[in-house]
């Protein structure tokens, strides 16, 4: 009995490398390539495959979200499809779930495919791990975060990428996005913003500044009791915590 399998990928590349490499397994049947979420919501729903390579990281709909939209009494076998994200391979492992890493290779490809025929011969069959239960809604409480900001300018509402901002001031009832050499200027509280950003990656380092992390270049302390955070493009924002808080957040945010 043949795997029917579905690939997702986003880069074309990608999703004929694992094409090809996956034509040389007897017992797996390619049924439909999908090029985003969408599609591969339509096609998971018409098809219902036994294994689904899934890539992660997709406009507009990532891998994670196409699960979440799934009935999780009828998943297929899932196995992650991932450039290197440190965050999604130490999830993954820790929960003993299947991913590749892009490239596709052979042997890692074979490797994985072994667990799952592994998995199909057991009294479950292809049952959904509750690792990957456990990881979806780990994930699903992080999409309660907003991931763009809009901001009005007279008549015209235009959208701000959370991940695009590097850092953002309070300013009374306003706070200022700063994304490059560009401002916003947003009419919501601090407090209530950075209730709303991922902590992972947002952390408040005084009254009047909230960081991107993933923009902090450098931490410096610059005399007892005060300390700066050099951003990637050069800004130098003062902070109140310690450089010991913002490096424990760096390391395990």
């Amino acid at each position: 009995m043949k795997l029917r399998t579905i690939i997702v990928d986003d880069e074309p590349l990608a999703l004929q490398r694992l094409k090809r490499l996956l034509g040389g397994e007897p017992d797996v049947e390619v049924i439909a390539e999908c090029e985003n979420g969408a599609t591969a919501l339509d096609a998971i729903g018409l098809y219902h495959p036994d294994l689904v390579f899934l890539d992660i990281k997709m406009p507009e709909m990532d891998g994670f979200e196409v699960l979440q939209e799934l009935d999780p009494k009828r998943l297929p076998a899932v196995v992650f499809v991932t450039g290197y994200d440190e965050y999604a391979v130490r999830a993954f492992e820790a929960r003993a779930l299947d991913y590749i890493l892009k490239p596709a290779t052979r042997q890692r490809l074979a490797e994985t495919l072994n667990r799952v025929r592994e998995r199909q011969a057991t009294a479950k069959g292809l049952a959904v791990p509750k690792e990957l239960l456990e990881l979806l809604a780990e994930k699903k409480d992080a999409t309660a975060y907003i991931r763009r900001l809009s901001v009005r300018t007279n008549n015209r509402l235009t959208f701000v990428a959370v991940d695009e901002v590097d850092w953002i001031e309070a300013a009374g009832n306003y706070v200022v996005l700063h994304t490059g050499r560009t401002t916003h200027i947003v009419r919501q509280k601090m407090r209530e913003l950075q209730a709303q950003l991922p902590p992972e990656t947002f952390l408040r380092v005084s009254r009047s500044a909230i960081l991107n992390l993933r923009r902090i270049k450098e931490l410096q302390a610059v005399t007892p009791g005060e300390n700066i955070a050099i951003l990637i493009d050069g800004q130098r924002i003062p902070m109140t915590c310690t450089i010991h808080e913002v490096e424990e957040q760096l390391r395990f945010g």
